[in-house]
């Protein structure tokens, strides 16, 4: 069966980035001059799929503002003749038919998951995690998805971290694979490093099997007394083939600042307009000051 839905979790409070978060959605912060989530979800859509269910909570609102039409705004750039803007500011509304649901209380990923089971309902489906950007040709998901179609069964997108992130992830123990895909044998959400399996970290993309919603109906509590996914997942694993693979791209963190800065400043170098301004301004930066 073909991955024709994806889940954007979207609900958390965005700690890491307070104060700003207190009344901006963290997926709201701009990369540049486009808001994180809207990287996320023309990774989507590059990647074939056209049906989306953004997962919101209190306060997040301007998510839905900002993927809708803005009849105010559009009927005053195009007064003004500002045609280019108009057209910026039309596709975005354009690019994909979204749905929404509100998890009503924090209580993980792992439940946020499974607030879309009603979307989902029996068909495998696609989870990026709304404040992890991946830069990448081809894009990220579609990777996974590829991988999915050959093996017919959930995927995990994982890159390699030093010992000292080990306790910021869930990672993977695999028993056999090649070319980068690797079939799971366990998974264990944020271990110290003495209890780590791999330095194989989850890496915010996934493509689940359905089963995960049953599994994730009798999920308790793990680490931070939250319903972890990677839990769900590691039981999944115990009855059908999960795979790990190593995707090709550069992640970025962005609900963490140094990683927010990192997107920001590297987006921006890709820019005809900003990168090689930017580029001279980074090169004569008296790092001293």
């Amino acid at each position: 069966m073909k991955v024709k839905k994806a889940v954007i979790p979207a609900a958390g409070l965005g700690t890491r980035f307070l104060p700003a978060t207190k009344a901006i959605p963290k997926e709201m912060l701009p990369i540049v001059d486009k808001p994180t989530l809207q990287y996320i979800v023309e990774e989507v859509i590059e990647s074939g799929i056209k049906e989306i269910l953004i997962i919101i909570g209190r306060n997040k609102n301007s998510i839905e503002d900002h993927f809708d039409r803005s009849i105010e705004l559009e009927k005053e750039l195009s007064e003004k003749g500002k045609q280019g803007l108009l057209g910026i500011v039309e596709n975005i509304s354009n690019l994909v038919d979204i749905h929404y649901v509100r998890q009503k209380e924090p209580r993980g990923l792992g439940h946020a998951i499974y607030c879309a089971r009603t979307f989902v309902r029996d068909e495998p489906f696609a989870v990026l995690l709304g404040d992890d950007i991946v830069k990448s040709e081809p894009p990220c998901l579609k990777q996974l998805v590829d991988i999915y179609n050959e093996k017919k069964g959930s995927v995990v997108g994982v890159q390699e971290v030093p010992d000292e992130d080990l306790n910021k992830y869930g990672i993977v123990r695999y028993i056999d694979g090649i070319d980068g895909t690797y079939r799971i044998r366990n998974l264990i959400e944020k271990p110290e490093i003495k209890e780590a399996p791999s330095n194989m970290a989850i890496m915010g993309r996934y493509v689940i099997s359905p089963a995960i919603f049953d599994i994730l109906a009798e999920t308790r509590p793990g680490k931070g007394g939250e319903i972890q996914l990677t839990d769900a997942l590691n039981e999944l694993a115990q009855s059908e083939d999960v795979f790990a693979h190593i995707f090709k791209g550069k992640r970025f963190d962005a609900g963490d600042k140094l990683g927010y800065l990192k997107a920001t400043i590297e987006f921006a170098l890709g820019k005809e307009d900003l990168g090689p301004e930017l580029r001279e301004y980074l090169k004569n930066l008296n790092l001293e000051q």
